[in-house]
């Protein structure tokens, strides 16, 4: 339900409290999440203190996860795990010597009580938290729902006040797990149903009404994709907002959309420029890949977001590539066999490929199908392999790359090139916390190189950070990519 690649390069499970997993803790009761090593296939189970069911999350300057929200407990369950409306937990992964702890939970707590809630990092190294139900009631009646907005501090401990916020409370009952996206000026795009802003945490205020999204809602419950597209240097760190997917109504028949839009939210004029998937997708997903692609996977060509309540699954791979023109930017991948529907993700990890986990679209495991509940709780992990990786391509990948940061923010990274490669790119990687279709924080910028030369196999690179406004501090991937394959990635903590 959700995941979020660690500092260690391995994958950190996160669900909600349930009657079966296939994991124990030390005490007996069943683990709710679980630390994944993509190659070994290890599994750490590990243990948190309150529910963590449709929890919002991000990293903290120093690397640590940070989940917060979820919902109450469920006592006959699992009496060990308490209320998780205003929880707020950490993971450590950023040393060896804590390399096994489990979730620690030191009594912090937000402002607020929050289900479904959206979370992204400021350049400060504070913490945007927004929207969300207060009981996990009916949205349709305003007073189960929390349209405000809070902040944790660096360290991630909430400043206990809530302020109200304008876009969330007009586009009620559609307006919780909104996409929330970092511009380059320090100001966040926020977008809830079909409607979007500009929203500015330091005054507090819309800088910025953007027009609508043509099209069916966009967010929960009819949940589609959004990807901030890759960043440069080229164009002044222009952001690009894309959003494709959606549906008309909470219901396992409604239709799914296939148009996309794309907007620069900080252009003089700025408007959608829609495209169209290959077909109609709800909880779909976009995830960025290291050479400046987005593959789009996961979800259903039928139905909603809820607990059986989609059909129809969708099981290829979509690959967009953002600088080709319009018309020409979509090609469709290889297709898995396994549904993945309600509760899935997808992340890219550091050897460049993609892991797809999950769907549990009913509200306690059901392990084998029926008439009644064909779709069931999947716990099989998949690994997709982009084209970069494929056939001669793999052969080709840069090796032995170092990394390190200087303190005026270059990189000096050193690394094997082929000997036919023509040029280098670096790419800059954050992954985020991904759950319910959204990668809270995802982003990738490309870095100014100098340094490079031309049939030489022993190469060093110097790259520049870009500014905290395009890469807020915390932990991220540095891809080295010789004529676009990329080598395993480094992480660095910014």
């Amino acid at each position: 339900m959700h995941a979020a690649l660690l500092p260690n390069g391995r994958v950190a499970f996160l669900d909600k409290v349930e009657n079966f997993t296939q994991l124990r803790l030390s005490n007996g009761h069943y683990a709710y999440s679980a630390e994944y090593d993509p190659l070994s296939g290890r599994l750490l189970p590990l243990s948190y203190a309150t529910n963590a069911f449709c929890a919002g999350g991000a990293f903290l300057v120093d690397g640590r996860l940070v989940v917060v929200g979820g919902n109450g407990p469920l006592l006959d369950t699992d009496p060990t795990v308490g209320d998780g409306f205003d929880g707020i937990r950490y993971l450590s992964r950023i040393n060896s010597s804590i390399h096994e702890q489990d979730w620690t939970e030191p009594g912090h707590k937000l402002a607020s009580r929050r289900w479904y809630a959206s979370v992204q990092m400021l350049p400060d190294g504070s913490v945007f938290v927004a929207s969300g139900s207060l009981n996990g009631l009916d949205p349709n009646n305003p007073a189960n729902n929390n349209p405000t907005y809070e902040l944790l501090n660096s360290q991630g401990v909430s400043g206990g006040v809530n302020y109200p916020m304008a876009i969330l409370e007009r586009t009620q009952p559609i307006f919780m797990y909104p996409f929330v996206h970092l511009l380059c000026d320090g100001t966040l795009f926020v977008f809830a149903s079909k409607s979007a802003e500009v929203f500015d945490p330091r005054t507090r205020t819309t800088s910025r009404l953007l027009p609508d999204l043509p099209g069916d809602f966009r967010t929960y419950p009819n949940t589609g994709g959004s990807v901030l597209l890759p960043l440069s240097s080229a164009n002044g760190w222009e952001p690009e907002v894309m959003i494709c997917g959606g549906g008309a109504y909470q219901d396992i028949d409604s239709p799914t959309d296939p148009s996309c839009g794309r907007i620069r939210p900080l252009s003089s004029h700025p408007s959608w420029e829609v495209d169209s998937m290959p077909e109609g997708r709800g909880m779909v997903e976009g995830v960025l890949l290291a050479d400046g692609t987005v593959i789009w996977l996961n979800g259903c060509r039928r139905g909603a977001q809820g607990f059986g309540l989609a059909q129809d699954p969708a099981l290829a791979a979509l690959i967009y590539d953002p600088v080709k023109p319009l018309g020409q930017r979509w090609t469709i991948g290889a297709s898995s066999t396994i549904p993945r529907l309600y509760h899935s993700v997808a992340l890219l990890l550091i050897d460049g490929t993609i892991l797809v986990a999950g769907s549990n679209p009913v509200e306690q495991p059901v392990l084998v199908p029926t008439n009644s509940t064909p779709f069931v709780t999947e716990f099989r992990v998949e690994i997709y392999t982009p084209p970069y990786l494929q056939g001669a391509n793999a052969y080709r990948r840069p090796g032995d790359i170092s990394v390190q940061i200087q303190p005026d923010r270059s990189i000096i990274i050193t690394f094997s090139a082929p000997v036919s490669a023509k040029a280098v790119k670096i790419s800059l990687y954050h992954g985020g916390f991904v759950t319910h279709s959204l990668h809270m924080g995802q982003r990738l910028a490309w870095l100014d190189v100098k340094g490079w030369k031309v049939g030489v196999i022993k190469q060093t690179v110097t790259a520049f950070l870009p500014p905290t406004t395009v890469a807020p501090p915390g932990p991220y991937v540095l891809y080295v990519l010789c004529d676009g394959i990329p080598g395993i990635g480094q992480i660095v903590i910014v």
